[in-house]
């Protein structure tokens, strides 16, 4: 997969749906729509490329297996509802084609193994668990997003460089592409890693096209995508959040933030190709972020 050009991304799922009036109070976040409302889902892809995105991202970040069996789900129910989200995403993107004339991807959300937790363990890394474990965490959920048909992964909010020692093998047996993202806080990955050594674990891949940096505050965009760029000579992706805290207590966002469009153009001289938003990013940023970036 060649990133000749910039491709803008979508922005937040949670709060898009949210703002639609959704409930996702549940463990399970944005995955408990794929069982409850999966149109609403629907809704928001759609919002999202109407807008102008390049890419949707699917609904599976917060779910698993293991998770969706946890919340009532029969093992063979839960594949099912992770296949879904998938596609659920394929179909709205044939439809915006075909409305819009846009050559238009769906991106298959694999978050960390903390954000299954649902305790904000993805803000943390160091999670206690061995790599075992999380190789048998990660490998049958790739395998079942990939066998859906998605255009690439996105492999988003890794706190931990050791999950992406994890992660790379995996994603390399199957061959998908992938873009692979940290969450990071003042020059280092949420575990505290320092991003050199962090995005070197990536340099070596076959399957990630592109490294950088999602739900975090864009002031520590710049010095990730220069990191990325530099370790892996390969583009970066850049889409972070407003720049407010989670509290995982509670379930909200805190703090002052903003999105500034005029930081993407950068990010683009930077190295990135792939461009968007993370968590209370919605439709009306990333539509001028599009004009921005295509003016």
């Amino acid at each position: 997969m060649q990133l000749d050009e910039v491709l803008v991304l979508d922005g937040g799922l949670s709060n898009a749906l949210e703002d639609r009036g959704c409930d996702l109070s549940s463990d399970l976040w944005t995955a408990r729509l794929l069982l409850d409302d999966p149109a609403q889902i629907a809704a928001v892809h759609r919002d999202y490329y109407l807008a102008g995105a390049d890419v949707a991202t699917t609904a599976s970040y917060q779910a698993s297996v293991p998770s969706l069996v946890a919340a009532g789900l029969s093992p063979q129910e839960a594949e099912r509802a992770i296949l879904a989200s998938v596609e659920l995403a394929r179909g709205v993107r044939d439809e915006a084609a075909a409305e819009t004339g846009r050559s238009l991807l769906v991106a298959a959300s694999v978050g960390p193994y903390g954000a299954v937790l649902a305790d904000g363990s993805e803000y943390r890394g160091r999670y206690g668990v061995s790599a075992t474990v999380l190789r048998d965490f990660h490998g049958p959920r790739l395998e079942l997003l990939a066998s859906a048909g998605p255009d690439l992964f996105a492999v988003e909010t890794i706190p931990d460089a050791d999950e992406a020692e994890v992660l790379v093998p995996l994603l390399d047996e199957l061959g998908l592409p992938a873009w692979f993202s940290y969450s990071v806080a003042d020059g280092a990955t949420r575990a505290r890693q320092p991003l050199a050594e962090a995005y070197a674990v990536l340099a070596g891949s076959t399957s990630v096209v592109a490294a950088g940096v999602n739900c975090s505050a864009p002031a520590d965009v710049s010095a990730a995508i220069a990191s990325a760029v530099d370790a892996t000579g390969r583009p970066a992706v850049a889409y972070p959040n407003l720049g407010e805290t989670w509290d995982s207590a509670t379930h909200t966002w805190a703090g002052d933030g903003s999105y500034d469009t005029a930081l993407a153009s950068e990010w683009v001289a930077a190295g990135a190709r792939l461009v968007g938003g993370c968590c209370r990013v919605g439709p009306a940023h990333i539509a001028e972020l599009a004009r921005a970036l295509r003016s």
